[in-house]
């Protein structure tokens, strides 16, 4: 019996021995990880989760914080109010755009605890540092006021959107007289009626 050796150039080898190795290569090679781009938008410096609403979330702030003039179950008038209902006043504050040193009309006035609130948006959104205000009857089974600074709470206002049901942290607590008005936004030029909430040492008398 004759065996006959079967030779293979040497470029052919090499051409071989190549692409066995491209194989092995693309057999081993780790699945790229899905997260890394999410992970790298977390790193990004302008994406601060303690940062107020964007510019298009801010214009719309007037519509969220007017309303229909409905208060939360268990919020009594103030009996002796320093700015009455019907009353012109001067308001010192920027909770919206358009809002500082405007003249407003008192829509109603009762005396609660008004809490500035760090939350989370219950519909997913940016969470929202320092906002200002919740009172006390806008919280979900609160009991005795005022509460802690650092206590974890549920909001039950509807302010903004996804406040409803949003997580909360209590920031600060002021007993005071809290102040429903109407005015006209000094940047957009819109009626605001029945903005929730101003604190008296937010408004003065008009001038």
């Amino acid at each position: 019996m004759t065996f006959r050796k079967t030779l293979f150039p040497a470029g052919a080898l090499i051409l071989l021995l190549t692409a066995c190795g491209a194989n092995d290569g693309q057999e081993n090679a780790q699945p790229e990880d899905p997260t890394s781009q999410e992970q790298q938008y977390d790193r990004d410096e302008s994406n601060d989760p303690y940062e107020m609403h964007d510019s298009e979330d801010m214009s719309d702030m007037h519509k969220m914080h007017g309303g229909s003039g409905e208060v939360p179950e268990g919020l009594t008038d103030a009996p002796d109010p320093k700015f009455p209902v019907g009353s012109e006043v001067m308001m010192h504050a920027d909770h919206m755009p358009g809002m500082d040193g405007v003249r407003a009309t008192v829509a109603g006035a009762y005396d609660t605890t008004a809490y500035s609130v760090t939350y989370t948006p219950a519909d997913g959104g940016k969470p929202v540092k320092d906002h200002k205000w919740v009172i006390h009857e806008e919280i979900q089974d609160p009991g005795k006021a005022p509460l802690d600074e650092g206590i974890a709470v549920t909001l039950n206002a509807v302010h903004m959107p996804g406040m409803q049901d949003a997580e909360a942290i209590i920031e600060s607590a002021e007993e005071t007289t809290v102040y429903m008005v109407d005015f006209v936004s000094a940047e957009s030029g819109e009626k605001v009626k029945n903005h929730k909430w101003v604190t008296e040492d937010e408004l003065s008398e008009a001038e």
